[in-house]
């Protein structure tokens, strides 16, 4: 009887320590873990040198000699090199009657050499696959991009599916979002998210000059990343996520003007970037890093950041116009890992974290040597600081990404192990920084930067068509 009494009594405390262990198991299992990524590289001969790039303006006979002006100093300013990729099409002479099979054709060359290689890499079958996550905002087909692969791969008939669209430049932490949240509830899986945009049907040929840009910055590339949430593979793994926050002002109709896919008035489909995009997406960023700045800063900066700004506020009147007080990210995170949008993107997020060039170092020459990929150019970033081994072990990589909506995304990673594997940059990361930026494009049509559209005069070496 004194035994059975015992038993008794004593269960409760069994139970609160079983409890207790399910719960530090469950949340053991609920980290997010990056295993590998893959970056791609198109093969030489979709690469848009200066002088093919002129070729591709001239071919645009809707363009007038203002057009022609603009958008060459576009090209001259956007802080792109001539080792960029494009579309096949474009080379084919095809970017104002692309066809469906060209879209196609664009993600199944990415597909087949990113996601062979990860999977490869790190002894994974695509039956060890249970989560795949798609992401390419402008092609949408039937069966979707998402059937494709599982198709080809011939992946396992339980496989979780997401096939996003329409998400822009920010979709990349919107898809680790997903599987975040689908690791915070299944134990020991393994994800595979893939992450490009397609521009083979996307080409604009009209004459609008917020659409024109877009051909300026945005080029073919694109990222398949490995994710899990098994313990087994921790020590395997690269980084560890800690923290995402999503910002989206889509109910402002500023913001969500700002940037978006429309016809022009001749019913040429393209991507307009407004006057009013500089605005909407500093408001996005501000509110983001409003949120996350609690989550990754110590609390010592916080409290000194709010004490400088009580102090200016109170004394508004004799410091008007003075520098306004701004939090220093670095206090709290190693490394920032900046999405290429552009020059002018990459130049206005540095004035508002006062980042050094060091810091905007890994943007610039991703933006220089890829172009603005979308939202696989986050991995690209990543992959520069991981070629130049500055990723050690312990550091903090802050992730911020845009996208039309307008949306904000960041999140924050921890490097898990010293990282220097070779990857896309291998074959040109000795070149970077080069001590002089050079800038093809500058030699070749700087001239247009002195020329007034009232008396412009053309060079004997280059040719603008007839209107």
């Amino acid at each position: 009887m004194d035994l059975i009494s015992n038993l008794f009594y004593g269960l409760p405390f069994f139970y609160l320590l079983f409890l207790i262990w399910k719960i530090i198991d469950r949340k053991r299992h609920q980290n997010c873990y990056i295993l590998d990524y893959e970056c791609h590289k198109p093969t030489d001969d979709r690469m848009l040198s200066t002088k093919f790039s002129g070729e591709v303006i001239r071919r645009n006979k809707h363009l007038g000699l203002n057009e022609y002006q603009f958008l060459l100093k576009a090209i001259v300013s956007s802080g792109i090199g001539e080792q960029t990729y494009a579309p096949r099409m474009v080379f084919y002479g095809r970017e104002a009657c692309p066809t469906y099979e060209d879209g196609i054709l664009e993600m199944e060359e990415f597909f087949h050499d990113s996601i062979d290689k990860v999977l490869k890499r790190n002894g994974f079958s695509p039956s060890d696959i249970d989560v795949l996550v798609v992401n390419i905002s402008m092609l949408t087909c039937m069966p979707s991009l998402a059937g494709r692969i599982i198709n080809y791969y011939k992946m396992r008939e339980d496989i979780k599916v997401y096939n996003i669209t329409g998400m822009g430049c920010s979709a990349s932490v919107i898809a680790i979002n997903i599987v975040q949240s689908i690791f915070k509830n299944e134990k020991n899986k393994v994800a595979l998210m893939v992450t490009s945009e397609s521009l083979s049907p996307n080409w604009y040929t009209g004459n609008n000059r917020s659409m024109i840009l877009a051909n300026c910055l945005f080029r073919s590339g694109g990222s398949a990343i490995l994710l899990t949430n098994k313990v087994a593979l921790k020590n395997k793994a690269m980084f560890k996520l800690k923290c995402l926050v999503r910002t989206h002002h889509g109910a402002k109709d500023e913001a969500y003007d700002s940037c978006i896919q429309k016809e022009d008035d001749q019913g040429h489909i393209g991507f307009h970037l407004d006057k009013t995009l500089p605005k909407a997406a500093t408001k996005a960023l501000v509110d983001n890093l409003k949120t996350i700045a609690p989550l990754v800063l110590p609390v010592r900066e916080l409290l000194r950041f709010a004490i400088v700004s009580l102090v200016r506020k109170m004394n508004w009147g004799s410091t008007k116009g003075g520098a306004r007080p701004v939090i220093n990210f670095k206090t709290g995170v190693d490394h920032i890992c900046l999405h290429t949008g552009g020059k002018a993107v990459i130049d206005g997020v540095g004035t508002n974290l006062n980042l050094s060039e060091y810091d905007l170092e890994p943007a610039r020459m991703t933006l220089h040597r890829f172009g603005n990929t979308s939202a696989s150019s986050l991995w690209y970033v990543l992959g520069y600081m991981e070629a130049k081994k500055r990723l050690k072990k312990g550091d903090k990589v802050l992730m911020i990404s845009f996208g039309a909506g307008f949306k904000c995304n960041s999140c924050l990673w921890e490097v898990l192990r010293d990282l220097g594997n070779e990857n896309v940059w291998k074959d040109c990361i000795d070149n970077y920084p080069p001590k002089t930026l050079a800038n093809p494009f500058l030699e070749k049509f700087g001239w247009l930067h002195n020329e007034d559209p009232n008396t412009f005069v053309v060079p004997e070496d280059y040719v603008i068509p007839d209107d």
